[in-house]
């Protein structure tokens, strides 16, 4: 039993059907990365300045809070900007040595 290799699309059908498919992984991906980074962010900041939980934060606390927040973005950034780079970088040197 043979099948045809397309399945009734064109090529250019297919190639933006790839694409839709790839769009819709690197959203997801992306949505992901953002969970991950509020969850850490949840997790390392709340038990660093909260040590006390109570009905309201303390002015100290949300001060922690937000200096927390912030250097842990700032970081996460920076360390996702050195992977991408990376990456690029590899991906790059594969292809010249193919």
């Amino acid at each position: 039993m043979s099948f045809p290799s397309n399945y009734g699309l064109s090529s250019s059908n297919m190639e933006n059907r790839k694409q839709a498919v790839m769009d819709q992984v690197r959203n997801e991906l992306a949505l992901a990365n953002a969970q991950e980074l509020i969850n850490k962010i949840n997790e390392k900041c709340f038990s660093k300045c909260i040590t006390k939980p109570g009905n309201k934060l303390e002015s100290s606390e949300q001060t922690c809070v937000a200096k927390c927040m912030d250097r842990y973005m700032e970081a996460w950034n920076i360390v996702s900007r050195a992977y991408i780079s990376r990456v690029q970088r590899e991906s790059h040197y594969q292809g010249e040595s193919l």
